[in-house]
């Protein structure tokens, strides 16, 4: 396809430096990095597409300079909530918005799988996703062990807020019927780590990822940017880029 000029906001992070080899790769340029505090309310016209990796609060920022300029935008940034989901949907009435936890095509596969899973094994299966990640990881669960936990909920027609266990300790009682359970585990320089244990009478079934280096995520919201541009405004996931059904 065309070269295409992208913002990367949140440049100089570990993601924002693996974004610049992946949009190099890709034979397209970086139109300007934007970092520490800085607007990209200034130069969003002269861009294609805006990717954005920085931080939960800078996120409405963000998607007011999309609008504005009318760009699409990918954002990966993580630890996002409830009000953050909201300003996303608002975004997509005016423009194209690609959100993901993670942007790795075999992790979008992995949701697929494990929604299907979900359901069509019975409720008497509990749900546990167990995730890794390094040291410097600063929010928990990771946006990837969300993702899976929500594919597990759509597949059992629940609302996973409702239904989510994390953070055992101590005498907790036994395991609530129904439960999507979460485990974190950090230290290293482990990318990604990611398991979804179904965990039946007598027998388990274990659906799971390992992400090598941070590039295959950077890869991954590159193609789903040359993806989004020139969609029309909406809301947009890795599973349409994939072709996936939700």
């Amino acid at each position: 396809m065309a070269q295409l000029q992208f913002g990367v906001i949140g440049h100089k992070g570990r993601m924002g430096q693996a974004l610049e080899a992946a949009i190099a790769d890709a034979g397209h340029a970086l139109c300007v990095g934007i970092d520490d505090g800085g607007s990209i309310a200034h130069h969003a016209a002269q861009c294609d597409v805006l990717v954005d990796f920085s931080a939960p609060q800078a996120l409405g920022a963000n998607l007011g300079a999309a609008q504005a300029a009318g760009k699409p935008i990918v954002v990966g940034t993580t630890g996002l909530e409830e009000p953050h989901f909201v300003m996303l949907a608002e975004a997509a009435r005016a423009v194209p918005v690609l959100q993901s936890g993670n942007f790795s095509a075999g992790v979008t596969l992995l949701a697929h799988l494990v929604k299907e899973a979900a359901a069509r094994l019975g409720d008497d299966w509990d749900i546990e996703v167990l995730e890794m990640h390094h040291r410097m990881k600063v929010d928990a669960p990771s946006g990837t062990a969300k993702l899976l936990g929500e594919a597990a909920a759509r597949g059992r027609g629940i609302a996973l807020a409702d239904n989510m266990e994390s953070g055992r300790h101590g005498m907790t009682g036994a395991r609530a019927a129904g439960a999507i359970g979460f485990a974190t585990l950090r230290g290293g320089t482990v990318a990604g780590e990611h398991s979804v244990i179904f965990a039946g009478a007598e027998e388990r079934l274990v659906l799971a990822h390992s992400a090598e280096n941070r590039m295959i995520f950077a890869r991954g919201a590159v193609r789903a940017a040359e993806w989004l541009t020139g969609k029309p405004a909406g809301r947009y996931t890795m599973n349409d880029v994939l072709g996936l059904q939700a």
